[in-house]
């Protein structure tokens, strides 16, 4: 897939790649720790290209659990979050793991204060608030759900936590059914949610993907739920295959890193742009900015693209080699 992009494109939101502070450099090597969860606490498969690049920078990836009380944070380098695919139901632990690793002085990608950003989908009313197009969205409290969407009489809506993931108590059905106000009523009272409109374009066209590395765009999916379902996560037999998305929409996402980059993140390792594409344009979904299937397999190139703005992210990746081999 060609990559396409320019620098005048993307400088609104690179902010240099080696602008992170310097760790100490290890004898031993530079030790990335990358950081999983339970769900699945190995390199996964779609990384595998990623962690062979990382190496060949002289950067040593392990794979460390989250919240394993037995990892040694100190003795690592630097941090990167890739599957934390349970932190949603952790919440409260995740940002504490995050107040850890800030105050050990880890240098982490993305950084912290992005990531806490992140972490809970009412940025998309910060995006909203700067102009980008995201789908119709009302926040609601898990008891106030039904008073939500007293409004939407007929009409087919998606609900889910602002904090969340893989579909993660999200309810889809249609305001006024018997079998709606019964799945409305199971939902966790005490969680907040967000209250949108359903996309039948996602079934219809699909759910587009853009990744981008520091700024610079890499490659693009297009994911497709399973027969008879709306979903697109492989978990629940969605597909996605690499195609090149039209020029409106990689624009459209540029626009949204641009406002991310407004709201003062403009450090922007690494982030895929979730959207779907309706009669009156793209409309983002969602910016995974934490832990995204980031569809290294589909594209190999991306691994080393990414590898490579990771050793220029961190200064003492040389002298840890350096140091190893001496």
């Amino acid at each position: 897939m060609p990559v396409s992009h320019t620098a005048s494109d993307d400088a609104n939101i690179h902010s240099g790649a080696a602008t992170s502070a310097a760790h100490a450099a290890s004898p031993n090597g530079f030790q990335l720790a990358v950081v999983t969860s339970t769900v699945y606490a190995e390199f996964h498969p779609d990384d595998a290209g990623l962690i062979d690049a990382l190496r060949g920078h002289g950067i040593e990836p392990v794979a460390c659990v989250w919240n394993d009380p037995a990892v040694d944070w100190t003795r690592f380098d630097a941090v990167l979050v890739r599957t934390t695919w349970d932190y949603f139901r952790h919440y409260d632990d995740f940002l504490a793991w995050y107040d850890q690793i800030e105050t050990l002085g880890l240098p982490i990608a993305n950084e912290l204060p992005l990531l806490r950003w992140n972490s809970n989908k009412r940025y998309l009313l910060d995006l909203a608030a700067l102009d980008v197009a995201i789908i119709p969205t009302v926040l609601a409290r898990g008891d106030a759900l039904a008073d939500a969407v007293a409004a939407m009489s007929g009409r087919e809506v998606v609900i889910k936590p602002t904090v969340s993931g893989g579909a993660w108590h999200t309810v889809r059905g249609r305001v006024g059914e018997a079998a709606f106000a019964e799945a409305l009523a199971a939902l966790p009272p005490e969680l907040d949610y967000l209250v949108q409109p359903f996309m039948a374009e996602i079934v219809a066209e699909g759910e587009w993907s853009l990744m981008f590395f520091d700024g610079h765009y890499s490659h693009a999916v297009l994911k497709k739920p399973d027969a008879g379902d709306y979903r697109v996560q492989t978990d629940f037999g969605g597909s996605a295959s690499l195609t090149e998305p039209d020029p409106a929409i990689l624009a459209a996402a540029r626009r949204a890193l641009g406002a991310v980059a407004a709201l003062g993140y403009r450090d922007q390792a690494y982030v895929r742009v979730d959207g779907v594409m309706t009669a009156d344009g793209f409309r983002l979904m969602e910016l995974e900015f934490i832990e995204p299937f980031l569809h290294f397999a589909a594209y190999p190139p991306a691994a080393e693209m990414f590898a490579a703005q990771l050793a220029r992210r961190w200064p003492s990746v040389g002298e840890s080699a350096t140091l190893a081999a001496g």
